[in-house]
C-alpha cells in the first residue's frame, strides 16, 4: 500500500490502540503506526545522527533544517508555523545519538499542514551558508559608529546556547558523567555542541552530515491518533518514493566496552563566592533491548530507581541527606532514554574533601541494601508508583502520542530488524510487570543492586569542584580562540568580515516574498471555532468548605486537590509556606515517622504533592490561591487518599529541627542551581514582583526574595531553632482555617456519590477559627536590578503593569502578543541578536506586562530592541495575512489541549479567578475580531509605558560591567 509493506499488526491493550508496523519497500524506511480515540494526533521522523566530534554539528542541523526548505522557501518555515497553527506540539530535540522532528494538533488539517511541512524540512531543506552561520556560528564584526576598530565576537544561536547550557554547574556535572562513561562512542561526544569546538564546524562537514544521515533509509516515521491510517501511508509514500534503500549501518551507537576498573575524574566548573563542590557516582547499566528479558529488567530498574531514590523517605536518598555531608541530590538516577541505561547519584553542596566520604556512603548503603534486604513496604511502595504511573500514562501538556513514540525509540531506534517488534517491546508492561511482582519477595531488587551496581567495574566517579576564576579564564579561552580565527585569515578576508556580517544582517532583515509567504499551509479564521469548549464543574458546599467537582474520563482516577487559602497569612510569613508544604509530605507525625508515611502515599496512591498558587482575579485584581495538597489515587484506595490528606494537613509533626533544617538546605540548593537554567522565568517573576501584589507575593515564595529568605531562615534555624518553630507554629495554625479552604475533585461522574462524603469528612477535620485577612503591603523593587551569577550569558528583561496606565484588558492582546513573540521579538533578538529566545506576557487579570530574553549574548542591543518595539506596532501594522495567522495562533492558544485531570485544574482556577464563561467568550470574540487598530493602540500603551518600565537582567560578569557603567543597583547572589 502507498509503497509500504506490513510487517506486523497488533493490539497494544496497554495503550488502547492498535499498532502497525510497515516498511517502506524502495528507500527502506520503517513506519510506526497507532491508531486509537486520541484526538490529540502526534507525528514524528527521528533520524540516528551520532556525532564525529563536539562541534554540535547534530544540534547544529536540527535547527537549521527548520529555516526554509524546496517547498516552503521561507526563511524560517517552523516560526512561520507557529505563527499561525492551532498545533499542541511543534518543536525538535537533538539527543546524543538521534534528531526527532515531532507535530502534534487536535485539527486533522492543520495536522496535515504541519507534517507536510516538516516532511519537507527534513529532507529538502536548504542548506545554504547563511543558514549555518545564523544557527551555528559565525565571526560577527562590526563598525560601531565613531569606533576606531572593528569589534568582532563569537555569534550564533546555539553557539549561545550552549553557552547557556555550560554555565550550569549540573549541566557541566552531567555532560563529563556520560563523557567519562562512554569514551569510545558516540555519548562521549557533545551532540548539543561544546562552545569551544563550535567554531571548528565547517560548511562542507554541515553539508555532508545531511547528506549522509538524512535519508529515509536512516529514519523512524511515527504517527498516532484517529487520523485515518492508509492517509499516513500515502502522505509518507509520497515522500519516500523517490528514494531507494542505503546502508545505515554507520549510523548505530556501537555498545561501550565495559571497563576493567572504575575511573574518577575531577573537573572544575565556574563558581560565584559560597560554592561548594559536587560529587556523583556513574554507572553505564544493561542495554536497552527488544527481547522479553531485556524489557523486563529494564523495567526492573526502574523501579529500584524508585525504591533508592523516588521517595522522600527512599533509603539511598535518606542516608545521603542525613548524613551532613551535602545540601541536595546530585545525579538524575536512572537514565533510559539511550542505547545502554546509566545511573547516576551523588550530592551536591559538599566540601571537596568529603567527596570519598559520598562514594563511601553510596556503596555502603548499597550493599547494606543487598545484603540486609530491602524492606517490603519500600518494594511494594515502587511497584505501585511505577504501575499506576504506566497505566495512567498522564503526560501533562505534552502529548500523550510523543511520549509513547520517545519511550518506542528507546529500542527500534537501534534495531534494523523490524521483525523484532522493537518498536514496541517497551509499550508492553503487563506480561514484565507480572514477573516481577512474582517474584519481588524473593530478593529480586537486591539481585539487580549485586549485578547492575555492585559487581558493576563500569563505573566513573566525577568530582565538580568551584573555582571562582573559571569564568574569567573561559572569557579568555574565548579571546583566544577568537583571535587564532583571525590570525589565521589573510589581510582582505579580515577586511571581509563586515561586509559578510553586513550581508548576514541584511538577509535576516529582508523579509520573505508574499509568494514565499503564500506556500506556508494555513488555517483560515473562518475554519475556526467561534465558541468556547467549556469544562463542566459542578460547585456545592460539602462539610461547610466549597466543592468542585469536574467530571471527567479518568479512567476510574480520583484527582484530589485541598487547597489551603492564604487571606490570612501574614507578609512576613508568605515564605514559610513552601516549606510547610514540604513538610506535610517529609516530617511525619505521631502516628507514623515520615518513613512510613511516605511509603504508605507510594502505597496506596499515584503520589501527593504540595505546591502554591498565587493568582489575580479578574473581579477586584486582588490575589486568589492558596498552599494546594495533591494527590491522585486508583478506585480502591480512594479512601486511603482521603484519609492520607487530613492526616498530613493536620498532624504533622514539625518539631525536628534536623529535618527542616535538612530540608532547607536540599530547597536552598535547588534555589541556586535553578537560577541560570531557568534565567528567564526568574527575571520574568522579578519584574512581576516590582509591578503588582500579585507578583509580590508569588516573588516571596517563589523567587529571588524567596531564596534570601530561605538563606536567612537556614542560618536561623540552626541558631535559634525555638523561634523558626514559633513562626512554623504559627502561620500553620493561621492557614488551616475552615474558612479559607476549598476542595476540587476531578473524576468520574459515577464516582461523585462516595468523593463528595468522603469531602465532607475530610473537611471536618479541619479547624475553623474564622480568621480575618491580612493586611498586604507591596515593597518597591530596583527600577534597574542586576542579578549577577557565575553565567556566560544573559537574560533582560522588562516590564511594567499596563493598568495602572489606564490600559482596560482587551482580547487583541493574545493577538498582539503572539505577533511580537513570532514576529519582532524573534527576529530582533533571536535571530539578529542571536540570543536562543525571546518572550513577552501580559497577565489578562493583573495587567503585569513583561518582556524577557533566553540566553542571550547582549544586554544593551537587547533593551534597545524592547525600546523600539512600540515604534514597531505604531509605524508598520500587520498585513490581513500577518494578522490572521496571529489570530489562528491565538486561538491555539486559547484552546491548548488538555488531558482530563488539567481540564479540572483549569475549571477551577477559572472559577476562582472569576473567569466566567460569559468573560471567556468576550475574549474569544475579541480575538477573533482582532484589527490593525488594535496593533496601534498597544503600541500607543507601550510607548507610554517604556520610559517607566522596571529593567531587570541576570547574568554574569558582562552584565557586572554593564551594571556599573549604566548605574544599576547590583544584587550578586551566587
Amino acid at each position: 500500500m502507498h509503497g509500504f509493506k506490513l510487517v506486523f499488526k497488533t493490539e497494544v491493550k496497554e495503550l488502547h490502540s492498535t499498532a502497525t508496523l510497515w516498511q517502506h519497500e524502495k528507500s527502506g524506511a520503517q513506519l510506526l503506526s497507532f491508531v486509537n480515540d486520541d484526538e490529540n494526533k502526534v507525528f514524528g521522523v527521528t533520524l540516528r545522527t551520532p556525532p564525529h566530534d563536539s562541534t554540535g554539528l547534530p544540534h547544529i542541523l536540527e535547527h537549521s533544517v527548520l529555516c526554509g526548505s524546496k517547498k516552503y522557501p521561507v526563511r524560517e518555515p517552523f516560526v512561520e508555523l507557529l505563527k499561525g497553527s492551532l498545533q499542541t506540539f511543534l518543536n525538535a530535540f537533538t539527543y546524543p545519538d538521534k534528531t526527532c522532528y515531532p507535530v502534534a494538533s487536535a485539527n486533522l488539517q492543520d495536522f496535515y499542514n504541519l507534517v507536510d511541512v516538516y516532511l519537507d524540512a527534513v529532507f529538502h531543506p536548504r542548506i545554504e551558508k547563511w543558514v549555518l552561520e545564523q544557527e551555528g556560528w559565525h565571526l560577527d564584526a562590526e563598525m560601531p559608529q565613531g569606533a576606531k576598530e572593528q569589534q568582532i565576537s563569537f555569534k550564533g544561536v546555539v553557539y549561545n546556547e550552549m553557552k547557556g547550557v555550560f554555565s550550569s554547574p549540573e549541566a557541566v556535572l552531567e555532560r563529563y558523567s556520560m563523557h567519562s562513561l562512554f569514551p569510545d562512542t558516540p555519548y562521549g561526544l557533545e551532540s548539543g555542541g561544546d562552545p569551544e569546538f563550535i567554531p571548528d564546524l565547517t560548511f562542507e562537514e554541515f553539508v555532508n552530515f545531511h547528506r549522509r544521515y538524512y535519508h529515509p533509509s536512516n529514519a523512524r516515521f511515527y504517527f498516532w491518533g484517529n487520523d485515518p491510517e492508509e492517509k499516513r501511508l500515502q502522505i509518507a509514500g509520497d515522500v519516500l518514493k523517490n528514494y531507494t534503500r542505503i546502508s545505515a549501518e554507520n549510523s548505530g551507537v556501537p555498545l561501550q566496552k565495559a571497563f576493567a576498573e572504575p575511573k574518577s575524574l575531577r573537573i572544575p566548573y565556574a563558581a560565584g563566592s559560597g560554592d561548594k563542590a559536587m560529587f556523583t557516582l556513574n554507572w553505564v547499566l544493561p542495554e536497552n533491548g527488544p527481547a522479553a528479558e531485556q524489557v523486563e529488567k529494564n523495567l526492573g530498574l526502574a523501579m529500584l530507581d524508585h525504591i533508592l531514590l523516588g521517595m522522600p523517605a527512599s533509603p539511598l536518598r535518606l542516608a545521603l541527606l542525613e548524613s551532613g555531608l551535602g545540601e541536595d541530590l546530585a545525579g538524575d538516577g536512572l537514565q533510559d532514554e539511550l542505547r545502554q541505561l546509566v545511573f547516576s547519584i551523588g550530592l551536591k553542596g559538599i566540601k571537596e574533601k568529603k567527596a570519598k566520604d559520598v562514594e563511601t556512603l553510596i556503596l555502603g548503603t548499597l550493599k547494606e541494601l543487598a545484603s540486609g534486604g530491602i524492606p517490603s513496604a519500600s518494594v511494594e511502595a515502587a511497584i505501585n508508583s511505577v504501575e499506576f504511573e504506566l497505566r495512567e500514562n498522564n503526560t501533562g501538556r505534552f502529548p500523550v502520542g510523543l511520549a509513547i513514540m520517545l519511550r518506542s525509540l528507546t529500542t527500534w531506534l537501534h534495531s534494523d530488524t523490524p521483525e523484532d517488534m522493537a518498536a514496541i517491546a517497551p509499550l508492553r508492561f503487563e506480561e514484565p510487570l507480572r514477573a516481577i511482582k512474582a517474584k519481588s519477595g524473593s530478593g529480586y531488587f537486591e539481585g539487580l543492586i549485586t549485578e547492575c551496581l555492585l559487581n558493576n567495574r563500569h563505573r566513573a566517579s566525577i568530582l565538580l569542584y568551584p573555582d571562582k576564576n573559571l569564568g574569567k579564564k573561559q572569557a579568555e579561552e574565548e579571546e583566544k580562540r577568537l583571535q587564532a580565527k583571525l590570525a589565521a585569515l589573510a589581510p582582505a578576508q579580515k577586511d571581509a568580515l563586515v561586509e559578510q556580517t553586513r550581508q548576514l544582517k541584511l538577509m535576516q532583515e529582508t523579509p520573505d516574498t508574499p509568494e514565499a509567504l503564500a506556500t506556508i499551509p494555513r488555517l483560515e479564521v473562518a475554519d475556526l471555532p467561534v465558541k468556547n469548549q467549556i469544562i463542566p464543574q459542578d460547585q456545592s458546599v460539602s462539610g461547610g468548605v466549597p466543592l468542585y467537582f469536574h467530571p471527567q474520563p479518568t479512567g476510574g482516577i480520583c484527582y484530589l486537590d485541598v487547597i489551603l487559602g492564604i487571606d490570612a497569612v501574614r507578609d512576613d510569613a508568605l515564605p514559610l509556606l513552601p516549606l510547610l508544604g514540604r513538610a506535610m509530605l517529609e516530617m511525619g507525625n505521631k502516628k507514623r515517622d515520615h518513613i512510613t508515611i511516605n511509603m504508605d502515599i507510594a502505597r496506596k496512591t499515584g503520589g501527593m504533592d504540595a505546591t502554591l498558587g498565587i493568582l489575580a482575579s479578574l473581579r477586584d485584581r486582588k490575589p486568589v490561591g492558596g498552599l494546594v495538597l495533591k494527590g491522585k489515587a486508583a478506585p480502591d484506595k480512594v479512601k486511603d487518599l482521603f484519609e492520607l490528606s487530613a492526616e498530613l494537613l493536620t498532624e504533622t509533626e514539625l518539631d525536628n529541627q534536623e529535618q527542616f533544617c535538612r530540608m532547607l538546605l536540599e530547597e536552598k540548593a535547588q534555589l541556586e542551581h535553578g537560577l541560570v537554567p531557568g534565567g528567564h522565568m526568574v527575571v520574568a517573576q522579578r519584574l512581576k514582583a516590582g509591578q503588582s501584589l500579585t507578583g509580590w507575593l508569588t516573588e516571596q515564595s517563589n523567587g529571588i526574595s524567596y531564596l534570601e529568605h530561605v538563606r536567612a531562615l537556614a542560618e536561623e534555624a540552626s541558631s535559634n531553632w525555638p523561634a523558626v518553630l514559633q513562626k512554623l507554629l504559627e502561620t500553620r495554625r493561621v492557614l488551616l482555617d475552615r474558612s479559607h479552604t476549598a476542595i476540587s475533585i476531578t473524576a468520574e461522574e459515577n464516582m461523585r456519590g462516595g468523593l463528595e462524603q468522603l469531602a465532607a469528612d475530610l473537611a471536618a477535620q479541619v479547624p475553623a477559627p474564622q480568621q480575618e485577612a491580612a493586611a498586604r503591603q507591596k515593597q518597591a523593587l530596583p527600577m534597574r536590578e542586576a542579578i549577577i551569577t557565575p553565567s556566560q550569558v544573559n537574560f533582560v528583561g522588562r516590564g511594567i503593569n499596563l493598568f495602572s496606565l489606564g490600559y482596560s484588558y482587551h482580547g487583541s492582546a493574545l493577538v498582539i502578543l503572539k505577533y511580537l513573540r513570532t514576529g519582532y521579538l524573534w527576529e530582533k533578538v533571536r535571530v539578529q541578536g542571536g540570543a536562543y529566545g525571546a518572550m513577552c506576557g501580559l497577565d489578562r487579570a493583573s495587567g503585569d506586562f513583561f518582556l524577557a530574553s533566553y540566553r542571550d549574548p547582549n544586554i544593551q542591543g537587547t533593551l534597545q530592541c524592547y525600546d523600539d518595539l512600540p515604534a514597531h506596532l505604531l509605524m508598520r501594522t500587520p498585513a490581513k495575512s500577518e494578522l490572521e495567522a496571529a489570530i489562528v495562533g491565538a486561538i491555539g492558544e486559547l484552546d491548548a489541549y488538555l488531558l482530563p485531570e488539567a481540564k479540572g485544574q483549569a475549571a477551577y482556577l477559572r472559577g476562582i479567578c472569576h473567569d466566567t464563561a460569559e468573560m471567556r467568550q468576550k475574549l474569544r470574540d475579541e480575538v477573533l475580531g482582532a484589527k490593525p487598530e488594535d496593533f496601534v493602540k498597544f503600541g500607543q500603551i507601550l510607548a507610554e509605558a517604556m520610559p517607566r518600565a522596571l529593567n531587570v537582567a541576570l547574568g554574569g560578569n558582562a552584565l557586572e560591567k554593564y551594571a556599573r557603567k549604566m548605574d544599576w543597583e547590583i544584587n550578586r547572589v551566587l
